[in-house]
């Protein structure tokens, strides 16, 4: 039987390769070039959009960051899925909301925009939250900061309001 020290090192060295070699992305899925791409594309939209908010919502920044992560979208999961995923009938309040609030962004009423796309945001992608905050409580820095007792609560009654857990 191996020791303990011998699985802790092996849980060590699986833990490495996995994020190094970028496994824990792959979720069944193949990481293809599109994918990579995709990543990239969908994480420089996130930060544009950061930027263009931090920035007293700069119109061509909030431009940039809704064009790469509606294309970064588009390249993970494929063009015929993502046309599934943003014209399911059940969501069609939250692509309403979002793509005019990209509408709205271009036009050059940045902060109305951004408001309504948040909305349409929160509606597409919010069966997505539980996923992600159990995802990030497993990192190793920001879950040890999320799994504080005063944060973890407020953090579930947010995250898994009106859902069955």
């Amino acid at each position: 039987f191996p020791s303990h020290r011998d699985r802790k090192k092996n849980r060590k060295t699986r833990v490495r390769n996995c994020l190094f070699s970028m496994n824990f992305l792959n979720a069944g899925m193949p990481m293809s070039d599109s994918r990579k791409i995709g990543l990239g594309f969908s994480g420089l939209g996130l930060f544009f959009l950061f930027l263009g908010v931090l920035l007293f919502f700069d119109t061509a920044l909030l431009t940039m960051g809704n064009i790469l992560f509606i294309s970064g979208v588009t390249l993970v999961i494929g063009a015929k899925k993502a046309l599934l995923f943003f014209f399911q009938w059940s969501k069609w309040k939250g692509t309403a909301c979002f793509f005019s609030g990209v509408l709205i962004v271009l036009v050059g009423w940045p902060f109305i925009g951004i408001c309504i796309q948040l909305f349409g945001f929160i509606n597409l992608f919010g069966d997505f939250f539980p996923i992600a905050l159990r995802f990030a409580r497993n990192l190793p820095i920001i879950g040890a900061i999320l799994r504080l007792p005063v944060l973890a609560t407020v953090l579930d009654k947010i995250v898994y309001s009106g859902r069955a857990v």
